[in-house]
């Protein structure tokens, strides 16, 4: 058994090496494996206790500041051409530090991509909180470029099809791939970025006509560098894979296993059962049955299958194809729960008392058999009285059960108080031949949430099975919001003449009771986006901090493996703590599991990002031709050069920039969220309700431009003219909004 160090021993290491404070780092230079990572753990936890150490997530030390010498990663320049950077060092809580970097004449020119080595300097601006001066450039990725190729006579230009505004790129003959006039195309930068003059990059693929329909996603996909080409070695090893018997299984293909899935599900990875609990200890109490696809029995550590979905990270999904994170063989086979077909599983079954109480549960290895691939809708029919064919047999036999489990679940449910937000998802509706039919509101049925209770319930329970058996694994975290946005909060339930409590320690329940208050009201929309807008992004780690929005103390993903790799991961601990066999988590992959965490929290992120400018772009071309339109909506979104409008019929967001506002200049308060003219003091601020009138839709690169036409029912107001002489339009600034931001600016200068 490894010797655990001291207390002392660990305070040393930590004082003689400030850059290396990681529970990892401590690990690995003490010798620390495996589950004696738990005693370490406790040492840690201990000193943090009584005040010798302060824990920042993933490291040990000051966390309200990052190194006066940091790491960052140059980010591509805004609309004002400014660079900036994001802190490669920065493990602490809240908002991401915000870096600007002050280049000089002698300064190499840098790029998106870049990493540099700086020397960092805290200062108090409105849109940044240092200031970074280059020590040298310490490696840079080729900046990829997508865009639309423009034929030139010594080669061409690529404009490119995001939406920040940068500049275009000039291509010399030779580096232009044969690429047409008009051609969407991807490309990378050539060679340093020059200082005077377009960069250059080369093309490096075709991608065909930017405008057929099936082009939309592919887009996304290029720019944001998702894999979408599996590797001839990753596709021969899927398509060796055999279907796994019975051996050392337990036998489920009798349980009746249900997979209740969209209409339009590209795979099947969990199934569940339910049923009235037998035992008269739990009277009015029922046994929930989830069984999941047992991915790790085809993707074992160490191959090629393991190396690239831990690559991807995640599946990637789409209106029109999904990018998945397996080879088709498994994702849509061998590792699918397909009606009649035996299929090998990881399943849980759990005993919940009448209140919906989770009082026990057991993980068994299994081969089950599913009696039926329903969908949502189908389902819920046949609980509301109209069953077909399908659904009528297994009405009181199965499904009836299953809502009377659910029934239990959602007691338990109203007792934790999770956060429930009302904010309707939106679904792009595509015709066969790729474009845009309509935009509609997904359905929010019971099946939805039956489905979505005993997949929580079940990851609750890997959680809790791995902490009791000392096993590391990969929590999902949902930290609780950073002061300053409850604060924000705070004030927009103030305005709405509704109350936040303060002075206590926040909890989803005083958020729900906000919520309650404001429903039915015209505020309600405004409160559920600004709680949105108040939660930290949710992540993994090795260590648990907890999941705030669901009110859980303990809490892992395991119900979807086809299409996340941290669910592979929780399973292989989980058979590593069963003794279920050598495909288990291996000691390489503990040590690496906070690398893992931070690479599958930022895959998760790319493909967010992905998906949602997919979603922007389809939304663009179905709006092109309602160019001139007026919409309502409401104010989602304040930056320094305009305005994001959420409208209302579409869910789309469009900019009204600022140079369209009038004459005047206006002042922008990052941390109020406004933008307030100078002359008329007309404040624009998140929620307000509005009128724009469509000005402009690119579908290439998913951009919409506004025209504000009236704020709050108010027509809007104009600056000063040219010669000084007020515009004869009245503001619609309130005293109270002028009072408010007077209360912030104060606020913000005793701060300083």
């Amino acid at each position: 058994m490894t010797r655990i160090p001291t207390k002392q021993e660990v305070l040393d290491w930590i004082s003689a090496n400030p850059t290396l404070t990681s529970k990892r780092d401590i690990a690995k230079a003490f010798g620390i494996k495996g589950a004696d990572r738990i005693d370490l753990k406790r040492i840690l936890k201990e000193l943090e206790a009584e005040g010798h150490l302060e824990k920042r997530k993933r490291s040990y030390g000051d966390p309200d500041r990052l190194p006066p010498v940091s790491v960052l990663q140059v980010k591509a320049p805004n609309a004002d051409g400014d660079l900036f950077a994001r802190p490669l060092e920065w493990h602490g809580e809240g908002v991401e530090p915000i870096v600007l970097i002050i280049t000089r004449a002698s300064d190499p020119a840098l790029g998106e991509g870049d990493r540099i080595l700086a020397r960092l300097t805290v200062v108090h601006e409105e849109d940044h909180n240092y200031e970074a001066r280059l020590i040298r450039r310490i490696g840079t990725n080729p900046r990829k470029i997508v865009g639309i190729f423009r034929k030139g006579a010594e080669g061409g230009r690529i404009v490119p099809i995001d939406k920040t505004g940068q500049t275009e790129w000039l291509v010399h003959d030779g580096a232009v791939l044969g690429a047409k006039d008009g051609e969407l195309v991807e490309a990378e930068q050539a060679g340093p970025k020059n200082r005077m003059g377009l960069p250059r990059a080369r093309i490096v693929e075709r991608l065909g006509d930017p405008s057929a329909p099936k082009a939309v996603s592919l887009i996304a996909i290029h720019q944001h560098g998702i894999p979408d080409d599996f590797p001839d070695k990753v596709i021969a090893e899927a398509d060796k894979a055999k279907p796994v018997g019975l051996s050392g299984r337990e036998d489920l293909r009798d349980m009746p296993l249900l997979t209740i899935d969209p209409s339009d599900a590209r795979d099947h990875d969990d199934a569940c059962y339910a049923h009235a609990d037998d035992d008269p200890k739990n009277p009015g109490g029922h046994v929930i049955w989830v069984a999941i696809a047992d991915v790790a029995a085809y993707v074992q550590p160490g191959t090629a299958l393991d190396r690239e979905a831990r690559k991807r990270g995640n599946s990637s999904y789409f209106p029109d194809r999904v990018v998945p994170m397996l080879p088709d063989r498994l994702s849509g086979d061998l590792c699918s729960l397909h009606e009649g077909v035996p299929r090998a599983c990881i399943a849980v079954r759990m005993q919940i008392d009448a209140e919906g109480n989770k009082i026990g549960h057991r993980f068994v290895r299994g081969l089950m058999r599913s009696a039926a691939s329903l969908h949502y809708a189908e389902v819920q029919e046949a609980i509301d009285g109209n069953p077909n064919d399908r659904t009528g047999p297994l009405l009181e036999p199965v499904l009836k059960p299953l809502y009377a489990a659910y029934a239990a679940l959602k007691k338990a449910r109203a007792v934790r108080q999770p956060l429930e937000l009302d904010l309707p998802e939106r679904k792009i509706v595509l015709s066969e031949k790729g474009e845009v039919e309509s935009v509609a509101f997904r359905e929010r049925l019971d099946a939805h949430k039956l489905i979505e209770e005993f997949m929580i319930l079940a990851n609750v329970a890997a959680a809790e099975t791995l902490i009791a058996k000392r096993r590391p694994l990969l929590f999902r975290v949902h930290e609780e919001p950073a002061p300053e946005k409850l604060e924000s909060l705070r004030e927009t339930a103030q305005a709405a003449g509704l109350n936040l409590a303060k002075g206590q320690v926040l909890q989803t329940r005083h958020l729900n009771a906000l919520l309650n208050a404001a429903a039915g009201t015209e505020d309600a929309e405004l409160i559920n986006l600004t709680t949105l807008r108040s939660m930290a992004q949710a992540y993994y780690n090795p260590e648990n901090f907890g999941h705030f929005g669901l009110a859980l103390r303990n809490y892992a993903h395991f119900t979807s493996p086809i299409r996340r790799y941290a669910d592979l991961i929780v399973h292989r601990a989980l058979i590593s703590a069963h003794g279920w066999g050598k495909d288990g988590l291996t000691e390489d992959e503990i040590m690496r599991l906070d690398e893992t965490a931070t690479h599958i929290s930022d895959t998760e992120r790319r493909s967010m990002m992905a998906e949602r400018d997919t979603t922007d772009r389809y939304l663009a071309a179905f709006l092109s031709e309602r160019v001139g339109n007026e919409f309502s909506g409401r104010i989602s979104g304040i930056a320094r050069f305009g305005a994001f409008v959420k409208m209302d019929e579409t869910g789309a967001d469009g900019l009204v920039p600022v140079r369209s506002l009038g004459r005047e200049f206006f002042h922008f308060d990052r941390e109020a969220g406004t933008l307030m003219g100078s002359d008329t003091g007309l404040i624009i601020a998140i929620g307000q309700r509005v009128t724009v009138r469509l000005t402009e839709a690119t579908p290439v690169t998913g951009g919409l431009e506004l025209e504000l036409l009236s704020i709050d029912d108010q027509a809007l107001p104009r600056g000063r003219g040219p010669k000084g002489r007020p515009t004869r339009r009245k503001a619609v600034s309130t005293k109270r909004k002028k009072d408010k931001i007077k209360r912030k600016v104060e606020r913000k200068r005793r701060q300083r």
